[in-house]
């Protein structure tokens, strides 16, 4: 059997087990690993997203917008359930991308008091090119797993990201 490297959570279980052996510290070995990588992706997104002189929360707005297909349009509502921010915050955003030139803000046809916030041209041109970027880094930071050892662990954290998301009680 291939001995598996030891990464710096191996050191973090080693240390609480030595520190508080009466506590099952099994769920680190899963779930330290996971907030760890989520950092360092999140900072190998703003590279790349700075590349293309945008932050990551414009990138998440922009693609929310990108992915409902022409007219590329969604209300405040839908994408503050979408991007996981309050009004307040979506508001300050779409005001920003707005100044940017990269979205607009257009009256609901079916609402007199509604708004809908539509991509243009140059906030397409600029999600567009930004994740064509994102997915050959992160194509490359998954070649250290073979094909079927990537298609478990999509299949095993889209269980737990369902656990998670699911409100309890």
């Amino acid at each position: 059997m291939v001995q598996q490297p030891r990464d710096e959570v191996d050191h973090i279980v080693d240390a609480w087990r030595r520190e508080r052996p009466d506590l099952d510290v099994a769920p680190l070995q899963v779930l330290s690993r996971i907030s760890r990588i989520a950092r360092l992706l999140d900072q190998a997104r703003g590279q790349a997203f700075s590349k293309h002189h945008l932050d990551g929360w414009e990138f998440d707005v922009l693609s929310a917008l990108r992915r409902t297909s022409a007219p590329y349009e969604l209300s405040p509502g839908a994408l503050m359930q979408q991007t996981l921010v309050t009004s307040g915050t979506m508001t300050n955003r779409v005001d920003r991308l707005a100044a940017r030139g990269f979205v607009e803000r257009r009256p609901a046809p079916n609402d007199r008091r509604g708004v809908l916030v539509r991509l243009t041209d140059q906030g397409r041109a600029a999600v567009d090119a930004a994740m064509a970027d994102l997915l050959e880094h992160e194509r490359a930071l998954l070649t250290a797993l073979p094909g079927r050892d990537r298609d478990g662990l999509a299949a095993a954290l889209r269980t737990l990201l369902s656990a998670v998301e699911t409100p309890k009680g």
